[in-house]
């Protein structure tokens, strides 16, 4: 377990993992934290043997209150020597919606004050004090340049989704935005200067479907300075994902195709339809969305893009697919299955919740949530895979020590164990990091609950 616990323990969930260029043994990962209502911020400098945890918590500028944090996400900068981590700042009250980002240049130990966080997006006009409360940001990520030799060294890059929402509640359109900066000052992030494009278009009076309806944006910059975002076709008022999409830009984020490549192939990709199209993988009734990630070697140039698969689902139910691109994401090879049992078949019951990232030396590794050894299809493990030939191929095993029933994850309700998983993949370490309720203590507080957990590889 990385994360310290509060008495009673209370939920941590989705995770998002970096580690130091240089010095592989130092790492910070991020979780959503019901103890602060913002993020629980792990560390260690020891290659994942030791953790320990500090929070963040999410302060609005226009008021000083504070929000509900979210959706973290972490980067690590070469150029800066520093850690970055993104998280949504809302209200369930309040019309205010930012997406904000936390700098630290001591390896996670210390991070900036919530009122002082750089503000990627907001609704919120700093200038006037007005607010557009037909826009809510949601779901970022992040990403770094870091390579010295391209153009764009050291550029910070967030993509997100904009919703925008009329007055009866209905969404028109809801696409991916991107924010990006060459600069966050250290003694005052609040102070960084954002540039602003549109990854796709807005759609005034749209139906909430089509090129202006994504979710779940997924950005790696290439060796060349392109920056690469993976992301998938949403409708905007239900979860139905009909298509998984990858746009791109080669001048720092000023501008993108004119077009999404579409990476999904007829007949080999689904979204699972369930009856109230709520994400939900029966028998369970947390949410359970198609987050999809997508990685970079840097030296090969091969993209690996991974996701949940419903194609086969009247056999082997929710699988982890994954497809490659050899020519900076313009082209897509066919879909295949990567989890799956000994004799290579897809593996039966759910698999879902995948993330990929590869290694300097070019080693890809994905890792996902997997219900193989439950027939009943509810107890959770961990499965890693690996490749070392530019994933043409790989192999996998389960390496959760115990599993666990996600009904007990989140208080009463067991509604929700977050949205996605973190890995990060150096030469000295892989670290995989996932939300897990194996030391929930609900017979005792009434409380369900998951943490964050590990199993390092070190070499």
């Amino acid at each position: 377990q990385m994360n310290d616990d509060s008495n009673p323990p209370l939920p941590q969930n989705e995770t998002a993992v970096a580690y130091r260029i240089g010095r592989p043994l130092i790492a910070v990962a991020a979780a959503n934290d019901y103890v602060s209502g913002g993020v629980v911020v792990m560390r260690t400098s020891d290659g994942g043997r030791h953790w320990a945890s500090t929070r963040i918590t999410p302060q609005f500028g226009g008021t000083g209150d504070f929000c509900t944090g979210g959706d973290p996400g972490v980067a690590y900068s070469r150029r800066d020597n520093a850690f970055y981590v993104s998280q949504l700042c809302f209200f369930r009250s309040l019309p205010y919606s930012e997406v904000q980002v936390y700098k630290s240049v001591d390896n996670g130990k210390t991070w900036t004050p919530g009122r002082q966080a750089a503000r990627a997006a907001s609704n919120f006009d700093y200038q006037t004090g007005s607010v557009d409360t037909s826009i809510f940001n949601d779901k970022e990520l992040i990403a770094v340049d870091n390579t010295p030799t391209s153009p764009h060294y050291g550029r910070v890059y967030v993509t997100y989704t904009k919703f925008h929402i009329r007055r009866s509640g209905f969404s028109d359109y809801c696409p991916i935005q991107l924010s990006y900066t060459d600069s966050i000052p250290t003694f005052n992030p609040a102070l960084s200067d954002w540039s602003h494009t549109a990854v796709q278009p807005d759609d005034p009076g749209g139906n909430g479907t089509g090129a202006s309806a994504n979710q779940f944006s997924d950005p790696v910059v290439q060796r060349n300075g392109a920056l690469d975002i993976g992301f998938v076709s949403e409708n905007c008022n239900n979860s139905y994902d009909p298509h998984l999409l990858f746009q791109k830009s080669t001048d720092g984020g000023q501008s993108f195709l004119p077009q999404a490549v579409r990476i999904d192939k007829a007949g080999q990709y689904a979204d699972f339809r369930n009856a109230s199209r709520n994400d939900v993988l029966p028998p369970t009734h947390f949410r359970a969305p198609n987050t999809t990630s997508l990685a970079y070697s840097t030296r090969t140039g091969t993209l690996l893009y991974v996701y949940q698969n419903n194609i086969n689902r009247p056999r082997s139910a929710a699988d982890i697919s994954y497809q490659t691109s050899s020519d900076g994401g313009r082209h897509w090879s066919n879909s295949k299955v990567l989890s799956t049992n000994d004799l290579g078949e897809p593996a039966h019951n759910d698999q879902f919740f995948p993330w990929a990232a590869a290694d300097r030396s070019g080693r890809f590794y994905v890792i996902w949530y997997d219900r193989r050894l439950d027939p009943r299809n509810v107890r959770i493990n961990t499965w890693q895979a690996k490749s070392t030939n530019d994933a043409r191929s790989f192999t996998s095993a389960k390496i959760s020590t115990e599993d666990w029933n996600p009904n007990q994850g989140f208080f009463t309700s067991g509604a929700f164990i977050g949205d996605y998983n973190g890995l990060a993949a150096s030469n000295a370490a892989v670290y995989p990091v996932w939300s897990d309720g194996r030391n929930n203590a609900i017979d005792r507080t009434g409380i369900g609950e998951t943490d964050i957990f590990t199993n390092v590889e070190r070499r």
